[in-house]
């Protein structure tokens, strides 16, 4: 009988349903914003300024994740199931581990860190009602984090999408409930949007376990959950810890740069979250073709098909730019009306539409560093992003930021040339580092290891 694991894996059939998977995810926050414009601008800049941390949590959740769908991903491509199904069952464990200890950090400290980011009055109310709710209950993002990645480098993507739109489902249906006291549910306004993420991600969490068990060419035994080992844990970390970090120094710049936001007034605070919102869309697809490659690549690599991993990033990128020009400008065309969607404030409207004119210089340089990037990771080249990340986004971003900010005053505008400036350099970076063929030698399944598992 053919294992799951073996075969060649088509970026296409692995990438729409991640695309969709991602969609919803996506749509699961603007649900959010959506919803929680008919309250108020206030409700909104809240949200999104607690959500800044909440990004943050998950990237640290995705140390475990993301590193072990790798480490499994080249293990698959050796064909060494037995030892997939171990680091498998281990990454939930450690996942889990991590995610309580956050859940009480959040649930001990929400208000204090929400005091630091220099919010006042209802928008402040609002981030500290929300952040306690949604942080308290990251140890079930830990174990879907965990989950979807070992799921998903077994091919299993369109199975994963489905937990996503069930989850996404249940989310919109519950947001209207308890956001608005609709459905005999009590009003509950903010803190009813994060009690709807909190019961959609404990139901995810059940069907995630239930695919875990479907997809494992290895029945797993509640022993490998407990069961340590030395070697997978490194080579889990080895991976995992430089890419978490990379995204964590992201999203620090990110709250940085909302820092500076809130010195632009409550119009300009809104129109960011606005605008970030409507941009995900534009680089949707590229994070999509980011994680379907890593899951190819990843393969080749354990496989030892270096030449067919090389290859396999150029036609990658090709197709991850043509899609995000086309969103980018049907995004800039239609910029105003799709501000329009979210506000009524015509300042809040036109300081969103400015920024939004800026997304084919940041949304292309992005899209390139999103495919490579996760392809580097894939590779085991894991730590190179994260040096150029930090002398890019730290070094030079946000003092460039300050500059066109509060020297320039060029607003809100400033800090998406700053961002731009950034997602360009390391992309030039990223591209001659795939090109120069370095990321070769990071195998995790050495060729020794692979031709005695033959």
């Amino acid at each position: 009988m053919k294992k799951k694991g073996d075969g060649q894996l088509s970026l296409f059939h692995l990438t729409w349903p991640i695309f969709l998977e991602v969609f919803l995810f996506m749509l699961m926050g603007l649900a959010d914003t959506f919803m929680l414009s008919a309250l108020s601008d206030d409700a909104v800049s809240g949200v999104g300024a607690a959500n800044q941390y909440i990004h943050i949590a998950i990237l640290i959740l995705e140390v475990v994740g993301n590193g072990a769908a790798i480490v499994v991903s080249q293990y698959l491509g050796s064909r060494r199931y037995f030892e997939a199904a171990r680091i498998s069952a281990l990454a939930v464990t450690m996942n889990l581990a991590v995610g309580l200890i956050m859940s009480m950090v959040f649930f001990f400290g929400s208000s204090h860190v929400m005091t630091m980011m220099n919010l006042k009055g209802e928008v402040l109310v609002h981030a500290q009602s929300y952040l306690v709710i949604i942080g308290s209950f990251i140890f079930l993002q830990a174990i879907i984090n965990a989950l979807a990645a070992v799921i998903r480098v077994h091919g299993w993507t369109k199975q994963t999408m489905y937990v996503s739109l069930g989850m996404n489902i249940l989310h919109v249906v519950l947001n209207y409930g308890l956001i608005f006291g609709n459905l005999g549910l009590p009003e509950l306004g903010v803190q009813g949007a994060a009690i709807s993420s909190v019961i959609s991600r404990a139901l995810a969490v059940l069907v995630f376990f239930w695919l875990l068990y479907q997809v494992m060419e290895v029945h797993l035994k509640l022993e490998y959950y407990f069961t340590y080992s030395k070697e997978y844990v490194r080579k889990i970390l080895n991976i995992g810890l430089p890419s978490a970090f990379e995204q964590v120094l992201y999203q620090f710049c990110q709250i940085v740069f909302l820092y500076y936001a809130t010195y632009l007034g409550a119009e300009a605070l809104a129109a960011r979250q606005y605008a970030m919102n409507i941009s995900m869309f534009t680089y949707l697809f590229a994070m999509a073709i980011g994680m379907g490659t890593a899951i190819i690549i990843g393969r080749f690599v354990g496989a030892g098909k270096k030449e067919e991993a090389y290859q396999q990033l150029w036609l990658s990128v090709r197709a991850a730019f043509i899609f995000t020009i086309t969103m980018v400008i049907v995004v800039m065309i239609f910029r105003k009306p799709l501000m329009g969607m979210f506000t009524d404030n015509l300042e809040v409207i036109k300081i969103g539409a400015s920024v939004l004119a800026l997304s084919i210089l940041l949304e292309t340089g992005r899209t390139m560093n999103i495919v490579v990037i996760n392809s580097l990771r894939a590779s085991g080249d894991a730590r190179f992003p994260v040096k150029i990340g930090f002398l890019s986004m730290v070094c030079m971003s946000l003092p460039l930021g300050y500059f066109f900010v509060f020297v320039l005053d060029w607003g809100l505008i400033g800090i998406w040339l700053a961002i731009s400036a950034d997602e360009w350099v390391r992309a030039i970076i990223v591209y001659f580092r795939w090109k120069s063929r370095k990321w070769e030698r990071y195998a995790l399944v050495p060729s020794t290891e692979q031709k005695e598992a033959k």
